[in-house]
């Protein structure tokens, strides 16, 4: 298993656009033309009306603190360098919930509700604490 990594998605022709806006440092979500709501995580339809009728649309990179937690131990590769490191729920500015990580925040002073950007790690969006 050497070399193998966990922090990585493997990429799909789906989750293509997703990964690709990332990796340009652009959060996309998937927006619902039939219901008019947002989601995340991306599927082919929309999880409150069933619509097939979603396309990707841009994020704006703003969210508000749901739940963390602070994972002090995890054996796989890369989260071992990380520890401690905050594994987050945040809710988005479009309505979806994200899993995530919070990074450049010290522990203390995470607080529910706090406000929140997105960044990104890798191609991966993370989020930190929004500048003012």
């Amino acid at each position: 298993m050497s070399g193998a990594r966990f922090d990585l998605p493997e990429v799909d022709a789906f989750t293509r656009p997703y990964w690709d806006a990332a990796a340009e440092g652009r959060l996309l979500i998937r927006h619902c033309g039939a219901c008019d709501r947002a989601h995340h995580y991306p599927r082919e339809f929309c999880p409150y009306c069933w619509s097939e009728d979603v396309r990707w649309q841009p994020a704006s990179g703003r969210a508000t603190l749901y739940t963390w937690s602070v994972v002090h131990r995890n054996d796989l590769p890369p989260f071992g360098e990380r520890v401690p490191y905050v594994a987050a729920v945040v809710d988005l500015a479009e309505g979806p919930r994200m899993m995530t990580e919070v990074v450049d925040c010290a522990e203390g002073a995470l607080r529910v509700g706090m406000e929140l950007e997105v960044a990104f790690r890798a191609g991966v969006p993370v989020f930190r604490r929004a500048r003012a």
